[in-house]
């Protein structure tokens, strides 16, 4: 699980992030990554009503929590990642959706090195 400090609570965080941060997709999900100033690397989770209903959407938020957990600490201190899941997410299995966090993560990092 992923600790409450590790969590992006405010709309501010989450709009700079989605705006001005490196973008990537896949079918399930868009990542959104963006180097801070700060210490801790955060992370930050866009569920809308498209993906289900409200059990759906609580098991696509618990399972990117999950993901994220793992892959957090793997990142460089102030990374902020916003993770916007796609209807897709709700249909795929968390192995499905683990691959889909690290590739897009992965390919963020790339795009943020290169800009």
């Amino acid at each position: 699980m992923l600790p409450a400090h590790f969590r992006m609570s405010s709309a501010a965080d989450f709009q700079s992030v989605m705006r001005q941060g490196t973008r990537s997709g896949r079918p399930t999900l868009i990542v959104y990554l963006k180097q801070t100033g700060n210490a801790q690397s955060m992370a930050g989770f866009a569920v809308s009503r498209a993906v289900g209903g409200a059990v759906i959407r609580n098991r696509v938020k618990r399972r990117l929590r999950a993901i994220m957990a793992d892959l957090l600490p793997t990142l460089p201190d102030g990374t902020a990642v916003v993770i916007r899941a796609l209807p897709k997410s709700a249909s795929s299995d968390y192995q499905a959706l683990c691959r889909d966090v690290k590739d897009a993560v992965a390919a963020a990092q790339r795009k943020a090195v290169l800009a």
